[in-house]
């Protein structure tokens, strides 16, 4: 007689430095099911393998692999492994900050959204926030995930098409500019601007052909580069213009050089 398949259940679960963001949580499980229960967060669902059902308000729902999933605070739920192997999934728990109370109720008649696009932005966003130092990157993009978010509740409160706004554009780039090393988060930039942070990142982009997370990191490897001229070891240079770490450092140096940053130190930059 062949043997019962073992229960698997693997987690990792982190709370990063993104506002808005209460908890990042990864798991893989292949027979455990949620009981019915809530929480005081929206839950911000993908399924990388595998899917998942789930009760929301007496009625069955499921997360196919190209579903992105948005179930709303307080509303019961529970879920089950819809595939024989069970589903591995990767959630975000986001607060008020990002999606509002006025979002529950559509969020509960439809909470399995069918979108491309946004299931790559999900997708990109936890990659950014799997990656300490990249705060700025993953602030940005969740503030494109929950605009997209809006567009499928709410869509009659969207605002209309970004517009240019090169004087806005520059503002942010001279915020960038000042704080090269300790950073800033797109939430305070976009008060001290003012602007709202989506149209803040857009019309960065468009100004400069670059997202600002993007220049940042461009204007920290510079100064890097300029450090590790003088002789200044990689571990040092890390911490001198801004990096969370060397591999931090390490990780951005080689997508914009070419080469490590020891290399490009050894070389004597030729």
């Amino acid at each position: 007689m062949a043997g019962r398949r073992s229960d698997q259940r693997s987690v990792s679960a982190w709370r990063p430095r993104v506002p808005g963001v209460v908890e990042v949580f990864h798991a893989h499980y292949t027979e455990y099911a949620y009981p019915m229960h809530v929480h005081d967060a929206w839950t911000l669902l993908i399924v990388d393998d595998g899917a998942i059902r789930y009760d929301l308000d007496r009625h069955e729902h499921g997360t196919p692999h190209d579903t992105v999933s948005l179930l709303p605070p307080h509303v019961p739920h529970n879920g089950s492994p819809a595939t024989p192997d069970g589903f591995r999934k990767r959630v975000l728990y986001l607060d008020a900050s990002r999606l509002g109370d006025e979002l529950i109720g559509p969020a509960v008649d439809a909470p399995d959204l069918r979108d491309p696009l946004l299931r790559r932005r999900v997708g990109r966003l936890h990659t950014a926030l799997a990656r300490p130092g990249d705060e700025l990157e993953a602030e940005s993009r969740l503030t494109f995930v929950g605009e997209r978010l809006r567009s499928h509740l709410a869509p009659r409160h969207e605002a209309g098409a970004a517009r240019r706004d090169p004087a806005l554009a520059r503002r942010l780039r001279e915020l960038l500019d000042e704080r090269i090393v300790e950073g800033i988060g797109l939430a305070e930039a976009a008060a001290l601007v003012p602007a709202h942070p989506a149209h803040l990142v857009r019309a960065f982009s468009g100004a400069y052909g670059i997202a600002p997370h993007q220049y940042l990191m461009s204007r920290r490897v510079d100064r890097a580069r300029r450090l590790l001229l003088a002789g200044t070891s990689p571990a040092d240079v890390a911490g001198a213009t801004g990096f969370y770490d060397q591999a931090h450092l390490t990780r951005h140096f080689k997508r914009l050089v070419g080469v490590t940053p020891g290399r490009y130190r050894g070389s004597g930059g030729r």
